[in-house]
C-alpha cells in the first residue's frame, strides 16, 4: 500500500525538501498550511513538485483543525515541522511563539491519542535547546538550558513527545535539529542575509554588510540531507529521540569569509558591525555531537561548511 505522509509546514525549507524525498519514495505527499489558497507555495515551484502535492488548510495550535485533517487524511505518518521558526523574533512574540510550537505539537499528539491511530510522529527539535555548550560537544543526554523564547518552546514540544511516548505508547519522536541551510532560507535567517548581501557587493548595488555579533559558532549542515533523518527516524523499529547535525562547528565569522571567498572578494573590506542586529540573549558557542543516530541508522551529513556556502551563493538547490 502507498503510504500518506502530513507535511505540517511543507511550504518552508525543510517542508519542500521532504516532501521532494518522500514523493521520490513513492508517498502520497499531503502539505498543510494554515491557508491553502494563499499559502506561498515558491519553495515547492523552486524543486518542480508543487503539482504533485496536495495542499490542505490546517492550523495546528487549532485542535479541531487538526482532528478534522487527520480523520479525513488517515496519514502513515505525520511530520510536525510548523511554528515559528525564527529565534530572532521569538523575543519580539514569546506568546504565538510558544503556541504556534508547544501547543501545535501537544494537538497533533493528543488528536493522535483520541483517534488511536497507528501512525508515526516526527516533531522537529532545535538544538538551541541546550543552550552554550561552552565547546562541549551536546548529544541526547544533554541537558537543556534554552535561553530564547523560541528554545523554551522548543524545549516544552521535546518533553510532550516524550511523555505522550512513555505513557500512551504512540510512535512519536523529535529530530533535534541544528542549523541547516540552503537557498530556499528565508531572508530574514542570518545565513541568506549574508548570501545575499554578499551578492549585491558582487553586483555594485552597495559597499557593505552590515551585522551584529560575528563570534558566535553554530554547527551548520545542508538542509537536503537532514530531512533524510528525519525520514529514517519514523522508519526505525523503536521511537527515539536524535541529535541530527553534522558535528562541525564553525564561527559565523568564517561563514562571511566563506561567502565573501564565494564571490572573489575580502570580507574585511565590506563588513560593518551592527549592535541594532544583537539579540537580548545569544549562545556564544553551539557543538553537535551526531554520532548516535549514525550508529542505529546510518545517518551521518556529508556536505561540508565551505560546500554549503558555495551551494547556497550559487543557489544550488542539490
Amino acid at each position: 500500500m502507498t503510504k500518506t505522509a502530513l507535511i505540517a509546514g511543507i511550504t518552508g525549507q525543510d517542508g519542500a525538501y521532504l516532501a521532494r524525498h518522500l514523493l521520490e519514495a513513492g508517498y502520497r505527499v499531503v502539505g498543510s498550511s494554515r491557508d491553502a489558497q494563499s499559502s506561498d507555495t515558491s519553495r515547492l515551484n523552486r524543486l518542480g513538485i508543487a503539482q504533485d502535492i496536495e495542499l490542505i488548510s490546517l492550523a495546528p495550535n487549532d485542535f479541531r483543525s487538526v482532528l478534522k485533517a487527520l480523520s479525513s487524511i488517515e496519514p502513515t505518518e505525520i511530520y510536525n515541522l510548523a511554528g515559528q521558526t525564527s529565534v530572532g523574533l521569538s523575543f519580539e512574540q514569546p506568546v504565538e511563539c510558544m503556541e504556534s510550537i508547544a501547543g501545535g505539537t501537544l494537538n497533533f499528539l493528543e488528536v493522535l491519542r483520541y483517534l488511536e491511530a497507528p501512525t508515526r510522529l516526527f516533531s522537529a527539535g532545535s538544538s538551541e535547546c541546550f543552550g552554550d555548550t561552552q565547546q562541549e560537544a551536546a548529544n541526547e543526554t544533554t541537558a537543556f538550558h534554552p535561553r530564547s523564547p523560541y528554545a523554551v518552546a522548543k524545549s516544552t514540544a521535546f518533553w510532550q513527545v516524550a511523555n505522550y511516548r512513555e505513557a500512551y505508547g504512540i510512535f512519536c519522536c523529535t529530530g533535534i535539529l541544528a542549523n541547516h541551510e540552503s537557498p530556499l532560507r528565508p531572508q530574514r535567517f542570518v545565513t541568506q542575509k549574508i548570501i545575499d548581501g554578499v551578492r549585491r557587493i558582487k553586483r555594485g548595488e552597495t559597499q557593505e554588510l552590515r551585522l551584529g555579533n560575528l563570534d558566535i559558532w553554530r554547527d551548520w549542515g545542508w538542509a537536503a540531507e537532514y530531512v533524510v533523518a528525519m525520514h529514517q527516524m519514523l522508519q526505525a523499529p523503536i521511537a527515539k529521540d536524535y541529535l541530527i547535525a553534522s558535528g562541525h562547528t564553525t564561527s559565523l565569522r568564517e561563514f562571511v569569509r566563506l561567502a565573501f571567498a564565494a564571490a572573489g572578494l575580502e570580507a574585511d573590506r565590506y563588513l560593518v558591525s551592527d549592535a541594532t542586529f544583537l539579540r537580548p540573549s545569544d549562545l556564544k558557542y553551539s557543538s553537535m555531537n551526531p554520532s548516535q543516530i549514525y550508529a542505529d541508522l546510518g545517518w551521518k551529513a556529508q556536505v561540508q561548511p565551505n560546500e554549503i556556502v558555495q551551494k547556497m551563493y550559487e543557489e544550488r538547490l542539490f
